[in-house]
């Protein structure tokens, strides 16, 4: 595939930014599935919000291009091939992942109105509806503002200074693989469809990582690109889960207890390797101090925000004090990483308990310092529920950057959830 070629005639209708339903990470569709059966009727807004507001995307993307993508998403529905793949295939060992009911209502879903308004240099938009519906409009409507702010940037060039830009992130992406190629036990998946510099180059990369790492790439987040390259469907669960059923909570100690209903409705649905604990969204030590002793039993944890190494020992920690070998869990890295970051904890843990790594962005999307001005640069763009049934949601996260929800019930959640001083980090991505 010539990648340059493709994006130099990015208007051609063969290349509209999102191309099926299935152009999501897994991890959507099995909480879909899992909202759809155990909270039908709850309400949620869902909002875009760009945490780095350097990157003016008002400015940048065309709001009728914008529109125009948004519109053309609505208009998809599944194929009867993605329909069979996701009928048909073994996801994590089982077969019949996705319930008939479910699949049924999916065959016949279209996405949801959007609310689109331009604020200054930024852009406004909003998803309100149904929860198992406006849910699955994230991660299309993140692949299309971050895609269209590649476009944007990369518009004035000519044929030839696109090729000779692919082929430096080619070459990038390629000597990332070869240092990951000599890390003994790794296992590694592809996470990078929320934000990705577009699709062309997301498949591009999984076809690297396939070629170059052979049995050490263990899969993509991506189901569209996992069907058509036949590798596993990669994913568990996001804070989306716990943010939701909290801001459900009429009392105190509901708010408490909702982050574990969360997890015992997953347990009632799922065994094995889908059962990971993302444990941050209020604070993992916490998380884990108030854990009933059922989630020890669980496969792994999943590490997502704050010091890495600090989370895995956390981890590994808890499990000791349960009674439970950290040696036969799995701890799952996934924020922000890139390559040296990836063998250093691989280094560090590995011989303690089993290491995988979900690489995202600094896979999907870095083209840092690869055009003036640094303009293909990552940045850090997330698309969450803001309010359910009409409540606001809150994240604290173990990196208070990346807490957001009113000032007032921040402090409310951090009181529930005994959350006391954190330790700020940057957002990269």
């Amino acid at each position: 595939m010539d990648i340059a070629t493709r994006v130099y005639n990015h208007k051609w209708k063969i290349d509209p930014i999102v191309r099926s339903l299935i152009d999501t990470d897994f991890y959507k569709l099995l909480m879909c599935q899992s909202v759809f059966r155990n909270k039908p009727d709850t309400t949620v807004t869902f909002s875009l919000i760009n945490r780095s507001a350097h990157v003016p995307l008002a400015k940048l993307i065309d709001e009728g291009e914008l529109r125009e993508q948004l519109d053309h998403i609505r208009s998809l529905s599944l194929s009867r091939g993605e329909s069979t793949w996701l009928r048909g295939n073994t996801f994590y060992g089982k077969r019949q992942m996705f319930r008939p009911d479910f699949m049924e209502w999916f065959e016949g879903l279209r996405l949801p109105p959007y609310h689109l308004e331009r604020k200054g240099d930024q852009y406004e938009l909003t998803f309100e509806g149904k929860w198992h519906e406006v849910m699955l409009w994230e991660i299309p409507a993140l692949a299309v503002l971050m895609e269209l702010r590649s476009r944007a940037v990369i518009n004035s060039m000519g044929r030839f200074e696109l090729q000779v830009l692919y082929a430096r992130a080619m070459t990038r992406v390629w000597e990332k693989i070869e240092r990951l190629r000599e890390v003994e036990g790794l296992t590694i998946a592809d996470f990078g469809t929320r934000r990705r510099h577009s699709f062309l180059w997301q498949d591009w990369c999984v076809q690297a990582m396939i070629e170059g790492l052979g049995e050490k790439f263990t899969g993509t987040s991506n189901c569209l690109i996992a069907m058509r390259r036949e590798v596993e469907a990669i994913g568990t669960n996001a804070h989306e889960l716990p943010m939701v059923y909290s801001a459900l909570a009429d009392s105190d100690a509901d708010l408490a207890q909702a982050p574990y209903d969360v997890l015992s409705d997953w347990h009632d649905e799922h065994e094995g390797n889908l059962r990971i604990i993302l444990p941050d969204t209020y604070g993992t030590q916490g998380f884990l101090d108030r854990a009933p002793d059922w989630l020890a039993g669980w496969t792994g944890i999943r590490i997502d925000s704050g010091d890495p190494a600090k989370g895995a020992e956390v981890a590994i920690n808890w499990w000791r004090a349960r009674g439970e070998d950290p040696a036969e869990k799995r701890v799952i890295f996934s924020d922000g990483l890139d390559v040296q970051q990836i063998q250093d904890l691989h280094a560090q843990f590995s011989d303690r308990t089993k290491v995988s790594f979900g690489w995202g962005t600094l896979l999907t999307n870095d083209f840092r310092k690869l055009v003036p001005d640094d303009a293909l640069a990552p940045f850090s763009l997330v698309c969450k529920a803001v309010a359910a049934n009409g409540r606001p949601t809150v994240k604290l996260s173990d990196n208070p950057e990346k807490a957001m929800g009113p000032a007032e019930e921040i402090t409310r959640y951090k009181r529930v959830f005994g959350v006391g001083e954190q330790e700020r980090q940057a957002v990269i991505v």
